[in-house]
């Protein structure tokens, strides 16, 4: 199966008019069965297969997520068998160097790629905000299904807020966008990277290593981990990264020899507002080439009140340390989200994005020679 056309555009997503049931997370509760009647989804049912295998890497949250993916389709589908493959990606491997140095966010999803083009397993759950902004010929985001909090954590033992921490404390993040939100607004703190799975940066904060650190919000709650999360950072504050929050199902484009069509059995698990909401977020980071050596920020709302749904994006590019930065925000059509995303990329380059992003590079390769 290849690329979908919405709105006479060519995406890399299967849009479902369908909310998903939810058996877990923060899905509304729906009807099995109307999820079930839509004329697609009842063609898939035609050829369902009798076993599906699901890729996933295999720290606790992202066994979460395959297991959350798992209950939602044996739910929908309990004559189906569904498995879960779990692997180690080289992104767990290699935890001594930050994702800027060592190849980017792809090195979480690059084994579980080759399982789905070996055959080895017929879907992979990612964190979107994982998922780089161009896949590898041969595969589609076939589903999104509904956002968890997006927001920003601010974990510690010992202080309320990044603002009541000593000057020259530790603060641990494993992302450039935050440190450079952290940098811009208290210089006085001492920014440090933070790498491994979420329980190993729990520890390194336990043990003293780090004063307070940021995580995603998302994660800990998903893992029943919400009472370490001290405050939360408002999106005004710290803006999300693109798809933060946000889990995404990849699959191989192609047509399957079995003649099963994937992408309609797993439509139900689609949430067409987070869709949107993500597409816009996406298109900004794309737009700017983002990757783990550039800090962008991308952030979605939408009111589904207003002129049939409108949309509201806010987006930052900004160096690491902090000094240079732009801010824009749009609001529009939700229908349109890759047409705002374009606004708003516009609205930063007449701030001077490109040489804030020429700056990154530099320090970038900079730092790698050194």
């Amino acid at each position: 199966m290849g690329n979908l056309k919405y709105k006479g555009r060519m995406l890399k997503f299967v849009i479902s008019s369908r909310r998903p049931p939810a058996l877990a997370g923060p899905a509304t509760t729906t009807v099995k069965e109307s999820v079930l009647n839509s004329t697609t989804t009842q063609r898939a049912l035609a050829k369902l297969p009798a076993k599906l295998i699901i890729a996933s890497r295999e720290s606790r949250l992202a066994m979460w997520q395959a297991t959350h993916v798992r209950d939602r389709l044996a739910a929908l589908y309990p004559q189906c068998q569904i498995d879960i493959l779990g692997m180690t990606t080289r992104g767990d491997q290699i935890l001594d160097k930050t994702l800027s140095k060592v190849g980017g966010k792809g090195l979480f999803v690059k084994e579980l790629e080759v399982a789905l083009a070996e055959g080895r397993a017929d879907l992979a759950v990612h964190s979107l905000k994982d998922v780089p902004m161009d896949l590898p010929d041969g595969f589609l985001l076939s589903t999104v299904l509904e956002r968890e909090d997006p927001r920003d954590a601010f974990v510690c033992n010992d202080y309320d807020s990044l603002a009541t921490l000593p000057a020259g404390s530790i603060v641990g993040t494993s992302s450039l966008r935050r440190q450079s939100l952290i940098a811009a607004r208290y210089p006085q703190l001492v920014i440090k990277p933070l790498r491994g799975n979420l329980d190993t940066r729990l520890g390194k904060l336990d043990r003293g290593e780090y004063a307070a650190i940021i995580l995603a919000a998302a994660g800990l709650k998903r893992l029943g981990l919400e009472r370490r999360i001290r405050a939360y950072l408002s999106p005004e504050d710290s803006l999300p990264a693109a798809g933060q929050g946000a889990m995404a199902i990849e699959i191989v484009a192609a047509e399957r020899s079995d003649g099963v069509d994937l992408a309609a059995l797993l439509s139900p698990l689609n949430h067409e507002a987070t869709l949107h909401a993500v597409m816009a977020e996406r298109k900004v980071s794309k737009m700017f080439g983002a990757s783990c050596q550039i800090p962008v920020a991308a952030h979605a709302t939408i009111d589904p009140h207003v002129n049939g749904g409108e949309l509201h994006l806010r987006a930052m590019v900004a160096t690491p340390d902090g000094r240079r930065s732009a801010f824009a925000e749009v609001s529009g059509p939700a229908a349109l989200p890759e047409a705002l995303g374009e606004q708003v990329a516009r609205l930063l380059e007449q701030q001077d994005a490109a040489g804030i992003l020429a700056e990154c590079r530099r320090d970038a390769a900079a730092a790698g020679d050194a």
